[in-house]
């Protein structure tokens, strides 16, 4: 469910225009009227924002709102502008560019997301970077790491309710032998986690559980150092209770020495109009605390401001 909250009725996109035409113009940036403004609209309304303003005044929004606007604030409200689709696109293009195996932007990408939201991204980037997502994951990553998140980003999961029983208690079994063997990037367990439909693999995973006493999650976590562990333990996570996993990273980034403003603005800017309120409502009953005030006290005016309004703070 979103936590977006917006005017009724919705003022046209040119009236919209103008009043952002208006906050860059003059000395200072009007930051408050970009957030009452964007932070405020429908997807498909800032998309006709965004046009709009290419006609009004032949440049395209983004430009002038990288140029009025900086750091972290500036990063929140450049992916929030543009469409779903390209705001995963410029994410992954973030990772491949500088990757580390210690970054799960992929996986969030290519489990949480729907096969057709993907599917979207990927063209996304095609259009956006003119090189393949596929060929560009390939080139930064190496060994097990290109093995598992090659086919993730490349698959088109069947979305279907059907699952075949027989095979989640033979597959249940195979994870389990490589699990034992320690044979984490074995073929086998790559085309599990890479190519069956969520609902097959919850199959899967409650056959585990049933058969051998514990979650896999559980069993994956026999080595806590090894990275590659650690993405499939995020795979398995995502695919679950993905709702639990984007409130543990949105937790981390927060209660960690330093907030991770990245995390934090890639989780809010992608999940406002999706299933916010679910993750609001994981994170209370994880830590007796609302988001809201979590980001209040780890972050500073116009971003602040401007993630508080996503998340739908309501004024007390």
């Amino acid at each position: 469910m979103s936590t977006l909250t917006c005017p009724d009725p919705l003022p046209s996109p040119a009236e919209d225009c103008e009043r952002l035409h208006k906050a860059f113009e003059g000395w200072g940036t009007d930051e408050g009227s970009i957030i009452s403004v964007l932070a405020h609209r429908p997807a498909a309304h800032r998309r006709q924002i965004r046009r709009v303003y290419a006609e009004i005044y032949g440049v395209d929004l983004l430009k002038p709102l990288d140029k009025e606007l900086t750091r972290d604030f500036e990063r929140a409200v450049l992916l929030w502008a543009v469409d779903s689709a390209e705001r995963d696109a410029v994410l992954a293009n973030e990772v491949v560019r500088k990757w580390s195996p210690e970054n799960r932007v992929l996986i969030e990408i290519a489990v949480v997301r729907t096969a057709e939201e993907l599917l979207a991204a990927r063209r996304a980037y095609q259009n956006r970077f003119k090189r393949c997502l596929e060929e560009d994951v390939a080139g930064s990553t190496h060994g097990d790491f290109r093995k598992l998140l090659v086919p993730l980003v490349s698959t088109f999961r069947y979305e279907g309710a059907e699952v075949n029983t027989s095979l989640a208690k033979t597959e249940a079994k195979l994870l389990n032998q490589k699990i034992k063997d320690n044979d984490y990037s074995h073929e086998d367990v790559i085309r599990i986690l890479t190519t069956r439909s969520k609902m097959q693999l919850l199959a899967t995973f409650d056959d585990y559980n049933n058969a051998f006493g514990n979650p896999i999650n559980k069993d994956l976590k026999s080595d806590p150092t090894n990275q590659f562990l650690l993405a499939l333990r995020a795979i398995v996570r995502c695919i679950t209770c993905p709702q639990r996993y984007l409130e543990k990273v949105m937790r981390l980034s927060i209660s960690k020495m330093g907030t991770d403003e990245g995390a934090l603005t890639r989780i809010i800017t992608t999940r406002a109009e999706v299933d916010m309120q679910q993750i609001k409502e994981e994170y209370f009953k994880r830590n007796s605390v609302r988001l809201e005030q979590a980001v209040k006290k780890d972050t500073t005016r116009d971003y602040e401001d401007f993630l508080l309004a996503l998340v739908g703070q309501v004024d007390s």
